[in-house]
């Protein structure tokens, strides 16, 4: 409505994209009926267009093919939190109730021939009205073809289906689990290097570049990392993708996000298996749902678990990842590389993701069913799970210091997408990155240096407001480690300067 206004006659139109869509529907539940029962075929998509239709009426979401990877991705514990009343209700008025009509309604049967012509006439009587709708307002079908693509996406159930056709078509031609592909012929420490260097990466969950008062933010949500000396706060980095299952994969791949290849990737050699094979100790330790696939050939640790996870109450906390940090670092005698992988500022239930002491801003959202909630209360739980994130990096500082004397340290925060709060009437993450807004593209980036590293601290601090993105992080890895490869230099802008060797 807001793209063809009533009072202009919109009306018109609004109605004959409703008649052409169902007809459309019509067309793709009689082809279905051709493999399977008609009857099983419109079950399927009248369950699938409840729940996808709470989820766009709720949160404006998309369901595309990197949604359904990310669907498929993500742990019971995050499914969970968006599963509430109102979902439930849809689905009952709206997917049960509609089925318990289909399926006790008795249809005689009429002979496959008989039934194959009525089938047909029907397909052909759908696709005349479908012609006529177009004919009669083909200005308007022209405009919502070629300039409004984002709201084909929104049809429902018709895009999430042609969405799970093309998953199903990248599963099945992607490379298979023997088919490990190497980027680099060579990958080994530089000779003059004697310095051994210890790294913490730590890849956030959903933290907005904007809500970081490093950044400018005016509430203070970074009261710990604004008092640490010799640390930089990036306000203009671009994501790889707007949600985990395409972000983490990417940033660590060699491609840049024009070219990454998701199908590609799983069984193609990123950084950390460069930086493992020229002698790197690498450990990925966990608290989210999975390293998606990046993690697969290096040390890995699930801390989403209270069996490992010594900090957990209604949750396992982000800060219990240190723990036995530095008995790791001591038994290494070598150049180590440690990932972090947080649960950071998952939604809807950002409640859930900080402990209670660190509810600063007040009051906030205590529930997973957004609508229940005033946006001011889901903007300060929101900011309390970057508070708590705050606290998080200052403790990884903490560790890092300790640790000074022996390495040069270093710590990278990157958070992999950020989050939309009601801008718009957009909620969560996960648009098509094409339309999706800056909260969820645009994500902060942290450096801090120890007094040791190789990090040109004074010169780096030019770079904080320079645009640069996801893309970087891979030739800062390989530049802070001092790895030499034979891979094909790529123009990129650099997120650190380092110290000459006559600095």
């Amino acid at each position: 409505m807001d793209i063809y206004p009533l009072s202009q006659g919109g009306i018109i139109f609004i109605l004959s994209i409703t008649i052409f869509h169902y007809c459309f529907l019509i067309l793709l539940m009689l082809l279905s009926g051709l493999v399977i029962p008609t009857r099983i075929a419109v079950s399927v998509f009248i369950l699938l267009a409840a729940v996808v239709g709470y989820y766009s009426d709720r949160f404006n979401i998309v369901i595309d093919v990197e949604m359904i990877r990310n669907i498929l991705q993500t742990d019971v514990d995050e499914m969970a939190d968006t599963v509430n009343s109102g979902l439930v209700i849809r689905f009952f008025l709206l997917g049960i109730l509609p089925l318990l009509l289909i399926w006790r309604t008795s249809f005689h049967g009429s002979g496959i021939l008989r039934e194959l012509r009525y089938k047909l006439q029907t397909a052909i009587l759908a696709i005349v009205v479908m012609a006529l709708c177009v004919i009669t307002l083909g200005d308007y079908y022209a405009s919502f073809f070629r300039e409004h693509k984002l709201l084909r996406k929104y049809l429902n159930p018709s895009y999430p289906v042609y969405s799970a056709g093309v998953f199903v078509k990248q599963a099945m031609t992607s490379s298979g689990p023997g088919s490990y592909t190497t980027i680099a012929g060579r990958s080994e420490r530089q000779p003059s290097d004697s310095h051994l260097e210890l790294i913490v990466l730590v890849i956030g969950e959903t933290a907005r570049a904007d809500h970081f008062s490093l950044n400018g933010y005016t509430r203070p949500t970074n009261p710990e990392l604004s008092r640490s000396d010799r640390l930089i706060s990036y306000s203009n980095i671009a994501a790889c993708g707007t949600s985990t299952a395409v972000s983490v994969p990417c940033m660590f791949a060699q491609k840049g996000r024009e070219d990454f290849s998701h199908e590609l990737s799983e069984n193609t050699e990123n950084i950390l298996d460069l930086l493992h094979r020229a002698g790197v100790s690498v450990l990925w330790r966990d608290n989210n749902s999975g390293s998606k696939g990046v993690a697969a050939r290096v040390a890995y640790q699930n801390y989403n678990s209270r069996t490992v996870n010594p900090v957990c109450d209604t949750e396992c906390r982000d800060v219990g990842m240190l723990d036995g940090l530095q008995d790791f670092v001591d038994s290494q005698n070598g150049d180590i590389l440690v990932v972090l992988h947080q649960k950071g500022s998952h939604g809807p239930a950002y409640f859930k993701r900080y402990p209670e002491r660190f509810e600063r801003f007040k009051p906030s959202c205590k529930s997973i069913e957004l609508s229940d909630c005033t946006t001011d209360e889901i903007v300060n739980a929101y900011d309390n799970t970057i508070f708590y994130t705050d606290h998080l990096l200052a403790r990884v500082i903490d560790f890092l210091e300790q640790n000074t004397p022996r390495y040069e340290t270093a710590m990278l925060y990157v958070s992999d997408h950020g989050e939309s709060l009601g801008e718009g009437g957009l909620y969560l993450h996960g648009m098509p990155y094409v339309f999706a807004p800056d909260a969820q593209t645009r994500v902060p980036v942290i450096i801090w240096s120890g007094v040791s590293s190789d990090i040109d601290y004074g010169k780096s601090t030019g770079l904080k407001d320079a645009p640069n993105s996801h893309d970087a992080l891979f030739d800062t890895l390989l530049d802070l480690f001092e790895i030499q490869t034979d891979l094909r230099p790529v123009n990129r802008p650099p997120l650190v300067y380092l110290k000459r060797d006559d600095d």
